[in-house]
This record gives C-alpha cells, structure tokens and sequence, in this order.
C-alpha cells in the first residue's frame, strides 16, 4: 500500500492552510516581549473591535495586558454577535507546551488565533480477519463538518483538564465507554495543524489515543452529537482516506498517523517520512 501514500498528502495542505503573518495582526499578552512568538494572530476585521474593547497597540502587536482579563473579552465579543458561543471554556497558553495562563470561550479561540488542545481515540478491534476500526456518524445539527465520519471519541480539552481526563470524559459522553476500559487507551501521537476555517485560524493540538476494544463491546451514543456508530475494517478506512474526504477533516491527519505505526503506509520511505515531519508539525512556522 506504500505507493498510495502520495495521495494523502492533501489531507496535510488541506488542514495546514495558514500562511502567517498574512494580514493578521499579532496578540500578545502583557507577560510576554515583543521578540517572543505572538499567542495569537487577529484577523483584520476584529482589529477594530478590540481597540474599542481597549486592547493597545506596541510594536505592531495587539496586547492583553491582564490575561485574567481573556474570559470576558470573549464574552463581550460575543455579546457583539461576532461568534456564538459554546458556552465551554479553554485553557490558553502562548505556547503549544506552556502552561495555561488564561481561559476563553472555545468558539473565540479562533478569532484570536489561539492554540487549542483536543483528544482523539482510535477504537480498534483484532479480529480474525484483520484490526477494524470503530467509526461514528456525526449528527446533522452539529456546527462543524456535520454528517461526516468521526473517531469513536474526539473532543476538545476543556479547562482545567488533562488530556486524560477530557479523553475519560468524551468516551463516556460520546460513546457509553464505562471508566475501567477507557482506562486502557495507550497515548500514541500529538498531532499540530494550522488552517483557516470559516470560523477563524485553527492552530490546533491533538492528542492522539489507542483504545483495544473487546470484540463483544458495541458503543451507543449517549449525547446526541453522534448519530450511529460503525465497525470497519481497517483497510475499507484506510481506501476512505485515501480517496475521499468522507471523514472530518482532522480524522484524517489522526489515521494517516495510526496507517503509518500499523505500516498501510512504510514510515520509512520518502512519502512516510515526510508525511511524519508533516503530522508532528514542529517546523510549522505557526508554532514558532
């Protein structure tokens, strides 16, 4: 299956589309210098706005000086009608690994730029004839990329969670995982894109999950957010990926990952190592 590797790399530019600065304007919190990475990047149509708000301009950067402060901006924003809120709110660091310094509304992460942190799971079973993957059906009234093919859990990390306890969290929520089996998912990737969406600029982490399930156990939906779930064979989502974009956008980049450790795709050729390099994205310029 190697020589197919060439065509998963549009999932990677798909899910790797800003270009930054572009016409952005970086955010800073007060804390941090004016040589340091920006922690977020602010489209130009909200530049307006969060001078209103009272956000200052320093060397060319907008700047947050009480990080305590984040919250409510993203309340007052939306209160404006600039997004709708999800009424969930996210750790923000400056940084992929850096401590959390701040909180805001999920749905305003991407009208600042901010980095966001989400698990995803890949619910496998060993059967005798090969590993099958579990997938769900995301609902219809879901904002993002409804009716499309999703992990059997994903989610973001809400504050004050670890990736651990958002991951417990999701499988019970999403898919009915009692407690002691989800206790056995083995961590196994971070995976970081940037995009541009509709909603904003996406700079996301994902911490990527293993889950062995026993072939007996059949997951039911529990909050609405999935419609069904499916048991497939690895190879039939390895064919989806390859062509079609029938999964969520992100999923992809999390089972390219889970292609090359099973070896569907060599991680040793040019086409694995690159597509490696292209998942962890530690070179990406937009988490520098």
């Amino acid at each position: 299956m190697t020589s197919d590797a060439a065509s998963f790399f549009r999932h990677l530019e798909s899910c790797n589309t800003a270009r930054l600065p572009g016409d952005r304007t970086p955010f800073r919190f007060g804390s941090q210098k004016a040589d340091e990475a920006p922690s977020g990047w602010i489209a130009p149509a909200l530049v307006p706005e969060l001078e209103r708000l009272g956000l200052p301009r320093r060397a060319g950067a907008l700047v947050l000086d009480d990080p305590a402060r984040l919250e409510s901006l993203g309340e007052d924003l939306a209160a404006s009608g600039l997004y709708r809120s999800h009424h969930e709110l996210f750790d923000v660091a400056p940084t992929a690994d850096g401590p959390a310094i701040a909180r805001i509304d999920r749905g305003a992460l991407p009208l600042f730029g901010l980095i966001a942190h989400g698990v995803h799971m890949n619910g496998l079973v060993r059967r005798a004839d090969g590993l099958h993957l579990w997938t769900g059906r995301r609902a219809m009234d879901k904002r993002l990329d409804p009716g499309k093919l999703d992990h059997l859990v994903a989610g973001g990390i809400p504050a004050g969670h670890t990736p651990e306890q958002a991951l417990h969290k999701e499988a019970a929520e999403e898919a009915s995982i009692p407690p002691d089996l989800i206790a056995r998912a083995v961590p196994t990737a971070r995976i970081r894109y940037a995009m541009e969406r509709p909603e904003g600029l996406r700079r996301d982490v994902l911490h990527c999950y293993d889950l062995d399930l026993p072939p007996d156990f059949t997951p039911a939906p529990a909050d609405g957010e999935v419609e069904f779930f499916t048991l497939i064979p690895l190879r039939e989502a390895y064919r989806i990926v390859r062509d079609s974009d029938e999964f969520k956008f992100n999923v992809n980049l999390v089972l390219i990952d889970l292609f090359l450790r099973h070896g569907m795709i060599d991680p040793d050729s040019v086409e694995g190592r690159r597509l490696r390099a292209g998942l962890d994205g530690r070179d990406t310029p937009a988490f520098a």
